[in-house]
């Protein structure tokens, strides 16, 4: 399962652009709000500017009226010089309030009726206005009061005349700050509008990115992926989504994928079993097909002996060299595979190198781990007759198989178990009738005692070995060893076809004779060769190497041997190695014609037809296996 981030889910990207949407339309609101709330502040601003203007323009007004003899007159019983005196001061009181609270940028509720002050702000061409208006109405109070101090007898008609003159310059500069606020306010309500603009153009452009992202991140990864369901419900297994997002669908549409991709192995392992001929190809199939989400390096198959103390490594599959071989013996009591069977079900291992100590008698984990294995996950499978197998898979990773993988290859040991029953009880049977003819052919020769068991470890030790040289890695596999050993015996099952007369003639064969007898590799290659066909019309392949064998051990590496007079790799390997080993036996066995030679001579001579009759390469690997051979040699030596 690809990992998640929090950040990439579509909730959280989708409650983010609601979120940033929400925000941007809160905060467009809440500005909005507070500058329209602001304005209120800016009317009462302007107004009291507008008073200034309106005083001073009527201190100069009644200023005037009051210098025409012609409207001077009594009001009421009072005097037009009180009256326009105490008028005088009033406006002057007021003018000056307003002034100063323009200048502290602060109105008390005493001019502006509000419950609290009222903090003002400017503008740099407001400010400007401000300290130019204030100055003149320094200028012109000042001016007014110290014309009134001089004229103590008339000071109203002083004051008329101060202000009829100097009044104008006060009026015009209150005219000037009442405009320079009002620009100052329609310059507000300007940003207003453009900020509200500007914010109806970021929501629309982050709604079309929000139904961008929608569209890539989800509409269109969602279409794909039901497309990609619609086509595998249509039979088209295996087939993959494309790059999908790394949120939701991209968890959704990976899972598809390897759905997909689980789907197509096990229907081709499927298909590959139907018809298959080999344990081993199907084994190799299960290897390579299935990694790319599984992690498997190495499969084998376990069979149970009848008496259930041993379990056999009956086949395997690796990708680099194992030391474990196929045939290899493991104790089954305290293992691995009798904790698997007991349990019933798959068994687990994440520390194969910690599970072989704590059981001290399980030698497969042990060789598993000295095989670089760090995790193995073990299968029991019921086969036909009610015998036990398991199916093991490991690699070099630790704690590598987790319950899904339980799971799945639970369901591909089914699989497999079909073709165990199909294909290794069948080879047991068929081979075991064809070694039968090996023994009826060995029984017409009793000359040759352990001869076909010797020359068979021979044989399979020496395979085993040129496995090692990069050369033959990809040509010598378990089952070419297996096969090896297993076709051994069977070289001289042609004999079979040759008269007794000749067959066992005490003495030297004339030329016919010889002729004859050099006829049984066709003869036993032509009975493979039957055998073969049979299988093959069942959907098997059994004899491959053992007609190689049977047609060719005669050859000689320098083309000077029969029956085909094939030189050097045109010779099967099978065969170049069973030349080496079946001489190697003979020469170190007695028979009523001659001594056994001694191991040192008989190498000796080999070494001397290295080149000729044999080929250097599997002689090399001769010598190199001397221990193993000569293990064997004393163990079933005929002297």
């Amino acid at each position: 399962m690809v990992k998640l981030f929090w950040y990439n889910s579509i909730r959280f990207r989708v409650s983010l652009a609601l979120f940033v949407l929400f925000a941007l339309q809160a905060f467009t609101a809440g500005f909005t709000l507070y500058e329209v709330d602001l304005r209120k502040h800016d009317y009462e601003i302007l107004n009291l500017a507008g008073q200034t203007r309106v005083i001073s323009h009527s201190l100069v007004f009644q200023s005037n009226s009051y210098l025409k003899e012609g409207l001077l007159s009594s009001l009421n019983g009072r005097g037009i010089n009180d009256l326009y005196f105490e008028n005088l001061q009033q406006n002057m009181q007021l003018y000056e309030k307003i002034i100063a609270g323009f200048r502290n940028r602060r109105l008390d509720p005493e001019i502006t009726g509000l419950d609290e002050p009222l903090t003002c702000s400017w503008d740099a061409q407001s400010k400007n206005q401000l300290d130019v208006s204030a100055a003149t109405w320094d200028h012109f109070r000042d001016g007014l009061q110290q014309t009134i101090a001089r004229n103590r007898l008339s000071p109203e008609k002083a004051a008329a005349r101060f202000v009829a003159e100097h009044g104008e310059e006060l009026a015009n500069s209150s005219d000037r700050l009442s405009r320079a606020f009002q620009h100052m306010m329609e310059g507000k309500l300007a940003t207003i509008r453009l900020f509200n603009q500007l914010a109806m153009v970021a929501t629309g452009l982050l709604s079309v990115l929000i139904a961008i992202l929608l569209y890539r991140k989800v509409l269109r990864p969602l279409s794909s992926t039901v497309q990609g369901f619609s086509r595998v419900s249509n039979g088209e297994l295996g087939y993959q989504l494309p790059a999908v997002p790394d949120n939701e669908i991209g968890q959704m549409a990976h899972a598809f994928n390897r759905l997909s991709d689980r789907m197509r192995s096990l229907f081709r392992l499927t298909d590959h079993i139907s018809r298959s001929t080999s344990l081993y190809e199907a084994l190799k199939f299960v290897c390579m097909e299935f990694r790319t989400f599984l992690p498997v390096q190495w499969v084998g198959v376990l069979l149970l002996t009848p008496d259930r103390k041993q379990v056999v490594l009956e086949r395997l599959y690796s990708d680099t060299r194992s030391a474990l071989k196929e045939g290899d013996h493991f104790e089954f009591a305290l293992g691995a595979p009798e904790v698997a069977l007991a349990k019933g079900g798959a068994l687990a291992i994440d520390d194969l190198a910690a599970f072989s100590r704590d059981k001290r008698a399980d030698f497969m984990a042990s060789r598993l781990a000295a095989d670089e294995k760090n995790s193995a996950l073990l299968v029991p499978m019921k086969q036909a007759g009610g015998s036990d197998a398991i199916l093991v898979f490991a690699t070099s990773q630790k704690n590598a198989y987790t319950p899904d993988h339980v799971a799945f290859l639970s369901n591909i040991a089914v699989q497999i178990g079909q073709i165990i029953e199909k294909t290794v009880v069948m080879e047991g049977l068929v081979v075991a009738a064809v070694e039968g003819l090996a023994k009826l052919a060995e029984s017409r020769d009793p000359e040759t005692g352990d001869h076909l068991v010797r020359m068979s470890l021979y044989s399979a030790i020496i395979a085993e070995e040129l496995e090692r040289d990069d050369k033959y890695q990809s040509l010598i596999t378990p089952a070419f060893v297996r096969d090896v050993f297993r076709f051994a015996p069977m070289h001289d099952i042609g004999k079979v076809g040759i008269s007794d007369d000749i067959l066992l003639k005490p003495g030297r064969l004339d030329a016919a004779e010889r002729r004859e007898m050099e006829r049984h590799p066709v003869i036993g290659g032509q009975v493979l060769r039957r055998s073969e066909e049979q299988m093959k019309s069942l959907g098997h392949s059994i004899f491959q190497v053992g007609i190689e064998i049977a047609e060719a051990h005669h050859e000689k590496f320098d083309g000077s041997g029969y029956p085909a007079g094939l030189a050097g790799e045109a010779i099967p390997l099978s065969a170049r190695i069973i030349a080496v080993a079946d001489v190697l036996d003979a020469l170190t066995s007695k028979r009523p014609y001659k001594d056994a030679w001694s191991m040192e001579s008989a190498l000796e001579a080999i070494n001397k037809d290295a080149g000729k009759h044999f080929d250097p390469e599997v002689v090399a690997a001769l010598q190199r296996t001397l221990p193993r051979i000569m293990e064997v040699y004393e163990r079933l030596k005929h002297v």
